[in-house]
């Protein structure tokens, strides 16, 4: 039994070890394989994914005149209840639409803690430095960096739900500056996910890591927020 669990743990493993490595090529030799092992990557460990819009020459695939944001938004209305983790499901999606970038539902399984580039940067290293138990990031759009967390959970009383709108109300933006988390009813794009202008969403640190407590981020993410908000545009405007 122990050594048929060893087998296991090294397989999984090396199952991630190449899908680091996908996630690492640069971005114009990836291959829709590549993406592919990517994306079932995130579901293996748990993301809930749903197909999302993508760049179309200057626009956005949505062909919405005027898109707000083109190629970061679901192409489902249905996306909460479309998202999932079956492997056969985000192989036929992935396949039918090849050019897609895809969205994982935060709230269900994770939250994501959604940062200013520069300030993700400092906060990263001192917890890396402090020995902190950091689980998956992301950059996105080369402006932000995602720290994918524990979601705060789904308590039985349905009043004791924290939506994530509450989260980037302009009153609450001088207690966390710059920072957005996602949780309940709320999505981030998840890598490989292509951007206009040549911008993408990347794995810093792949979904191999466990997914931690958002609490024990908390306070280098906001000490590192409030040391760059003077440099950083206004993040208070609504999202995404």
């Amino acid at each position: 039994m122990g050594a048929e669990h060893g087998d296991s743990a090294r397989s999984g493993l090396g199952r991630f070890a190449q899908w680091l490595k996908s996630a690492r090529a640069p971005k114009e030799t990836r291959t829709d394989e590549d993406r592919e092992s990517l994306l079932l990557a995130a579901a293996a460990a748990g993301l809930p994914l749903a197909p999302a819009a993508h760049p179309a020459d200057y626009r956005c695939s949505c062909n919405r005149i005027g898109c707000p944001t083109p190629g970061r938004h679901p192409v489902s209305f249905a996306w909460q209840t479309q998202s999932t983790t079956d492997r056969g499901q985000i192989e036929r999606w992935a396949r039918h639409q090849p050019q897609a970038n895809f969205i994982t539902a935060t709230g269900m399984v994770h939250d994501v803690l959604d940062v200013p580039l520069e300030a993700g940067r400092e906060a990263l290293e001192r917890l890396l430095s402090t020995g902190v138990d950091v689980g998956p990031v992301a950059e996105s759009g080369g402006d932000r960096m995602l720290f994918f967390t524990a979601t705060r959970g789904t308590p039985e009383d349905e009043d004791e739900w924290w939506p994530c709108e509450l989260d980037c109300h302009p009153e609450t933006m001088d207690e966390h500056p710059g920072m957005r988390w996602h949780c309940r009813g709320s999505y981030v794009l998840v890598p490989p996910a292509r951007l206009p202008a040549d911008r993408s969403v990347d794995w810093l640190r792949g979904p191999e890591h466990p997914l931690p407590d958002p609490l024990t981020l908390l306070e280098a993410l906001t000490d590192a927020c409030a040391r760059h908000a003077g440099a950083e545009p206004d993040y208070t405007t609504a999202w995404p």
